[in-house]
């Protein structure tokens, strides 16, 4: 079956860096998109960041240049680089994988599994 798994979260100061990774298995990595998600308290799930088969990259706006996705197939890992965290990026994370080979929207209606979340806090 199936299956994501989050690692990689912590606390951090404003302006730290952390490194997120997600294992996937049950499938192969390779011919699906990959997204990471967030979920702030108080606040609704939004898209992060996506990256399909062939390496293209997708971000929201509140991210762009602070946080890198990428993948490695060969090790079926899914990787989310944050630099430069604000307290506003305090959230759980979630890896999922979406139906099919290219990303087109950073919707989770798209993503069809999920992993358990990491969770990331930033002090100021």
């Amino acid at each position: 079956q199936v299956q994501l798994v989050e690692s990689g979260g912590g606390s951090v100061q404003a302006g730290g860096s952390l490194r997120l990774s997600c294992a996937g298995s049950g499938y192969t990595f390779s011919t699906y998109c990959m997204g990471w998600f967030r979920r702030g308290p108080g606040k609704e799930r939004e898209g992060v960041a996506s990256i399909d088969g062939g390496g293209s990259t997708m971000y929201a706006d509140s991210v762009k240049g602070r946080f890198t996705i990428s993948r490695d197939n060969a090790k079926n890992t899914l990787y989310l680089q944050m630099n430069s965290l604000k307290p506003e990026d305090t959230a759980m994370y979630y890896c999922a994988r979406d139906r099919q080979y290219r990303c087109y929207h950073l919707v989770a209606s798209l993503f069809d599994y999920w992993g358990q979340g990491t969770q990331v806090t930033v002090s100021s």
